[in-house]
């Protein structure tokens, strides 16, 4: 996509978080804002302020991302305005949830496409399931809540009839199971187990051993203090759910970060670290994944990030992987200590040693 814009409606933090490293030193950003005009007209007081609402546009100076208000502040010299207030001045838009804005660019590049496509799916369904030894129930993420799925209350044989409750204890998670299978088999969706007691972690020993497939994309085991529904509000209410939908991103690119790590501890040659030993290894043609850092991006000026962005091209057109590591989190700070850029080899690149 060569010069356009971009109309976004961030609706989580997350979002806020991706466009925060979308928007770049020289765009331009188009939204509803308020400005104080001075007045001095007969009727007014001497240049008194009115605040008026807009729709103005910006050129990006920078950004600024306040994750404990939620909002995105755009600092910019005003390139649109109505006729009462003067361009070129200096402005502040800021973006909060919800609040549509449009985003112009000379030039957008695919890994920051790919990125507004990886912030539209962030709110990809998560099954939750929701037991105790009185009830289960299921529901499916959406974008403000949960849909409940199934919910049913179960009543075990009581402890003091042991192999009764056994009994009874298998055909309810039997049960369970069989609900979860014709939710999970749709879509093969990611599924976090809360609940209570020991009846929680006997499920998830039951599940490893009779469904290993569905049992591999558990992403979260919680404690809540309710089974069935109760429980799944109680860990909306708690944040259990929005941990578990970030740690999971996290967990990606920590794992590229260990094998970044492990590569350099085997001196083996298929990694390698810094601008000028990874443009080495993309002439050669041996990236196999490209690691930068976010802040390598969106803090650069513009002709050493318009550089990292060829090297992108040119890894694409390798058909090799590009993971960018969030330095929100310790595998960006990792990756910050070796330059902010490295690169897994598909084959090994030694370096002669030099001549005394």
């Amino acid at each position: 996509m060569q010069q356009g814009f971009v109309k976004v409606v961030p609706d989580t933090p997350d979002d806020l978080w991706h466009l925060y490293n979308i928007v770049y030193k020289g765009d331009e950003v188009y939204a509803y804002t308020s400005r104080a005009i001075k007045s001095d007209s007969e009727a007014s007081r001497p240049k008194s302020a009115e605040r008026v609402s807009a729709f103005m546009g910006v050129t990006v100076e920078y950004v600024n991302w306040d994750k404990f208000l939620g909002k995105l502040r755009v600092h910019g010299l005003i390139c649109h305005a109505p006729d009462i207030i003067p361009t070129g001045a200096h402005h502040t838009i800021a973006l909060g949830l919800n609040q549509q804005f449009t985003i112009v660019k000379k030039q957008w590049p695919k890994h920051l496409l790919d990125r507004l496509t990886m912030a539209s799916e962030s709110e990809k369904p998560l099954l939750i399931l929701s037991i105790d030894d009185e009830a289960f129930a299921i529901a499916e993420t959406r974008q403000y809540g949960v849909e409940m799925k199934i919910e049913e209350r179960i009543r075990l044989p009581g402890k003091h009839e042991p192999d009764k409750r056994v009994e009874g204890t298998k055909a309810y998670f039997r049960k369970v199971l069989n609900s979860l299978n014709q939710l999970w088999i749709q879509n093969h969706n990611p599924l976090i187990i809360i609940g209570v007691g020991f009846v929680k972690n006997d499920f998830v020993r039951y599940l490893s051993e009779e469904a290993k497939d569905l049992y591999k994309h558990v992403a979260d085991i919680k404690n809540v203090n309710n089974g069935g529904s109760a429980g799944i509000y109680e860990a909306l209410r708690s944040g259990v759910l929005l941990k578990a939908i970030n740690q999971m991103r996290v967990v990606e690119e920590t794992e590229t970060m260990e094998e970044v790590l492990k590569r350099l501890g085997k001196n083996e040659g298929t990694i390698t670290y810094g601008l000028t030993g990874v443009e080495e290894a993309i002439h050669m043609g041996a990236i196999e994944k490209l690691v930068i850092a976010d802040t390598a991006l969106r803090d650069a000026e513009e002709d050493q990030r318009l550089k990292l962005e060829n090297l992108m091209r040119d890894v694409e057109r390798q058909n090799a992987k590009i993971t960018i590591v969030s330095t929100e989190h310790e595998a960006g700070s990792k990756l910050l200590s070796l330059s902010g850029i490295a690169a897994l080899l598909r084959f090994p690149i030694y370096h002669p040693p030099q001549s005394p």
